[in-house]
């Protein structure tokens, strides 16, 4: 055997021993770790499997419960959405309370619709739903004509960066027509109807809602405020002074023949005398 390879064998000898050393080591550490990512894995799939499952379930039962609720039968409704509130998944227990606010006001409760609404306004992480339920409170309040009680819900909500500003707006300006404030009516209408974000629905409605105020008086119709402006002095003096300096000749020529007619029968007058 020759010397170069005696000296790979005890090199390859070497290496083992301390592959083996090394296993010894640090085997159990890499083995727990691998162990570790199988569970993380397994644990991550399986609850994601659960809240699926769960928030399927969640699913049927919140639909089962607005059928209920489109009926006639508003005890089996409300049962049903109380079941998904105590054990819905996702975001089905806010919906479900959503809708048996809905259902109270329904019923005619309108106070009790009110409080639910309240309620969801300050429990609600999703700034979005909040305001979505201080505007749906304040819908309920505009039959009260209670300008405050409105006020009170939306007033921060009319700003410009409020994506439910325009509800809100309508909202502060039907209480303010109910109230018989009809000017603050106008200008929550005008409002609305004049940001450039308003839907085309909306803007629909707040022109109807215009119209009967300039029905009744409170304001001029744009077009009519428009005439109302047309006779105005400098429009109507205008074109005067333009056809004066356009054809001076027209103007002045009568006066430069009347003249001579006006002088001659002053030249005349004195051969006549002795005439007579």
């Amino acid at each position: 055997m020759s010397n170069e390879n005696i000296i790979r064998e005890i090199d390859e000898e070497l290496r083992s021993d301390k592959m083996r050393k090394l296993w010894r080591d640090f085997g159990p550490y890499v083995i727990g770790a691998a162990v570790a990512i199988v569970l993380i894995v397994a644990a991550t799939e399986g609850w994601n499997w659960w809240q699926n499952s769960n928030s399927s379930k969640s699913s049927d039962q919140f639909y089962a419960a607005l059928q209920l609720a489109d009926g006639t039968d508003a005890a089996a409704a409300q049962k049903a959405l109380d079941e998904v509130i105590a054990g819905g998944h996702a975001g089905y227990p806010a919906l479900a309370r959503f809708r048996e606010a809905s259902l109270l006001a329904q019923q005619g409760k309108t106070a009790e619709a009110v409080a639910a609404y309240d309620a969801l306004s300050t429990s609600q992480s999703n700034a979005h739903l909040r305001e979505l339920a201080l505007v749906l409170a304040a819908n309920l309040l505009v039959d009260s004509g209670d300008v405050a009680q409105v006020e009170q819900r939306v007033g921060g909500l009319v700003g410009a960066t409020s994506p439910m500003r325009n509800a809100a707006r309508e909202a502060i300006g039907l209480v303010k027509y109910k109230a018989g404030d009809l000017e603050g009516a106008r200008q929550s209408f005008e409002d609305a109807v004049n940001d450039p974000q308003a839907g085309q629905d909306a803007r629909n409605r707040l022109n109807v809602y215009l119209a009967q105020l300039f029905a009744e008086g409170v304001a001029p119709p744009p077009a009519d405020a428009a005439a109302a402006e047309a006779p105005v002095a400098p429009v109507t003096t205008a074109p005067a002074e333009t056809s004066v300096g356009d054809a001076p000749a027209l103007d002045t020529a009568p006066p430069a023949t009347a003249a001579p007619d006006a002088a001659a029968p002053a030249a005349d007058a004195p051969p006549a005398a002795p005439a007579n």
